[in-house]
Parts: structure tokens; C-alpha cells; sequence
């Protein structure tokens, strides 16, 4: 059995991480709430250009751009992962690589060859621990990037598919809906799925010309998507990480009552004990 100061030096130590895990949970609280902001606030600007190409799909025929191109067979895909540099997030980083690893699987076993592109060193070492070769990773992307860095991923992959090293371009990330609701899953940036049913609106007057509108707005969409997806992760990266410190917060707690409890009992144990050994000596004095 423990001494009661083992206890009491094990209950100093379980709040002293208990003070870390809540200062870790209001952390991430203020951050979530931060980025959250700014992935709402994305949403009318990026709803806007989705609209207005969806508009112009029916251009989609007449304009020569190689953002456009729909291979008859995907032969090559780049697939991007987004994970965290940090841990203490529960299982956001382990449900992503997962997803990616059962993609690039599915890939393969269509014969199609993968181009892996990793963002974040929880997912640079998953995948290096399970001999899967990254031919480029980023550790740069946090809770502050922004449309420069999706400017710099947008232009890497347009270039690729532009030059048909690659055809097609995908995102495994967690997606974030709420709050509440944040899921994994794998989002195709390219090629446009693009609707043969959209008609050009009549009563807007497109300069120059609606067909080169289209062509220009196409790297503003996939520029877009990019921003989405780095901003959607970081968030439910913030979320993942206080949710997990909560719990670590609400598990120290309870390990503090229940070794306070244990200590209460060792130490009442220890004083009936040297009572008894006090009335067993006066006894013999007697």
C-alpha cells in the first residue's frame, strides 16, 4: 500500500496536468472560435464563384483551357493529406491517415499511380512508418495560414494537371459542418465536375466575354477549394485538441477525488493505528 505522502505527491502531480490540459483546452477554445470566423466568413465568397461558374457551365464546350481537360482513363492522381504537426488532438489525425491509406489502396488496386502530397508531421511519419513514399511534404501549414499557402498549393496542382502529369487532384482532410460535426473525407478538386445543364444568365452582361470569365475564374476555384480545406482542417483541428483536453481535464479530476479519497483512508487508517498503539502502551504501563 502507498504512504500517504506517495499519495499526496501523486495528487500534486495530477494537478499540476490538470492545469496544463485546461490551459490547453481554453487555448484551443479561442482558436476554434477564431478560425471558425474565418471559414464562415469564406463561405459567401466561395458560394458565389461555385454560382457563377455553375452559371457559365454551358460555355464549358467552346472554352480551350487545360484546366478543363477530362481524361477518357485516370492513369495518375495527386493526392494531398492534411494532418497536424501536433498530436493531443484524440483521433483527428488517425482517422485522416486512415482515409488517405484506404484511397491511395483503392487507387492502386485500379492499376492508377499515386502521387502523394503531405501536409503536417503526424502524417509525413504515419506514412513513412507504413512505406508509403511522399514525394513532397509541408510542416508550415497552422492555425495561421491562409490564401497564400492554398495560392501555393492551388498553383502546384494546376500546373501538374495543366501538363497532364496527373489527371485528377484530391484532398483527404476533415471536413468541417459544425461545431459539433466534423468528418474525414476525401474531396475532388480536379477535374470540374462540370454540368452541361447551366445556362448563361441573360440578363447579366459578362465582360469581355462570358467564355473568358469561365476561363479566368477557373484558378480562383480551385484556389478556393484549397483555402476551404486547409481553414476547414485547422478548425477541426482546434476542436479535436479541446475536446480531448476536456476529457484529460474531467479524467485528472476524478483521479484527484479518488486519490484524495485513498489518501483520507490511509491516513485515517495510520492515526487509529497509533491510537491503538497509545492505549496498548498505556495498558502495559498499567
Amino acid at each position: 500500500m502507498a504512504t500517504p505522502r506517495e499519495i499526496k505527491k501523486r495528487i500534486t502531480s495530477v494537478k499540476n496536468t490538470r492545469k496544463i490540459t485546461r490551459t490547453m483546452e481554453m487555448v484551443s477554445t479561442a482558436k476554434s472560435k477564431k478560425i471558425s470566423d474565418r471559414v464562415n466568413a469564406s463561405h459567401p465568397f466561395s458560394n458565389k464563384i461555385k454560382e457563377l461558374v455553375s452559371s457559365l457551365a454551358s460555355l464549358s464546350g467552346i472554352v480551350h483551357s487545360p484546366y478543363l481537360r477530362r481524361p477518357d482513363k485516370i492513369k495518375s492522381v495527386a493526392l494531398l493529406v492534411i494532418t497536424a504537426n501536433r498530436g493531443l488532438c484524440g483521433g483527428y489525425n488517425s482517422n485522416v491517415n486512415k482515409l488517405a491509406k484506404a484511397r491511395v489502396a483503392e487507387w492502386k488496386k485500379e492499376g492508377v499511380a499515386v502521387r502523394l502530397f503531405i501536409v503536417g508531421k503526424k502524417g509525413i511519419s504515419f506514412f513513412r512508418f507504413a512505406g508509403e513514399k511522399a514525394e513532397k511534404t509541408f510542416t508550415h501549414i497552422d492555425d495561421k495560414a491562409g490564401y497564400k499557402d492554398a495560392e501555393e498549393f492551388a498553383n502546384l496542382f494546376l500546373e501538374l494537371f495543366a501538363k497532364e502529369e496527373v489527371d485528377a487532384v484530391e484532398i483527404a482532410s476533415t471536413v468541417y459542418y459544425s461545431s459539433a460535426s466534423q468528418k474525414p473525407e476525401v474531396t475532388r478538386v480536379l477535374p470540374f465536375e462540370v454540368s452541361k445543364d447551366g445556362n448563361v444568365n441573360d440578363m447579366i452582361a459578362y465582360e469581355p466575354s462570358p467564355a473568358l470569365v469561365l476561363e479566368s475564374l477557373l484558378p480562383l476555384v480551385v484556389k478556393t477549394a484549397f483555402l476551404k480545406a486547409i481553414l476547414e482542417a485547422n478548425c477541426s483541428e482546434q476542436i479535436a485538441r479541446r475536446i480531448a483536453m476536456k476529457s484529460a481535464t474531467d479524467a485528472a479530476s476524478e483521479m484527484i477525488k479518488l486519490l484524495t479519497r485513498g489518501y483520507n483512508r490511509v491516513r485515517q487508517a495510520k492515526i487509529t493505528q497509533e491510537i491503538s498503539e497509545i492505549v496498548a502502551g498505556a495498558d502495559s504501563l498499567n
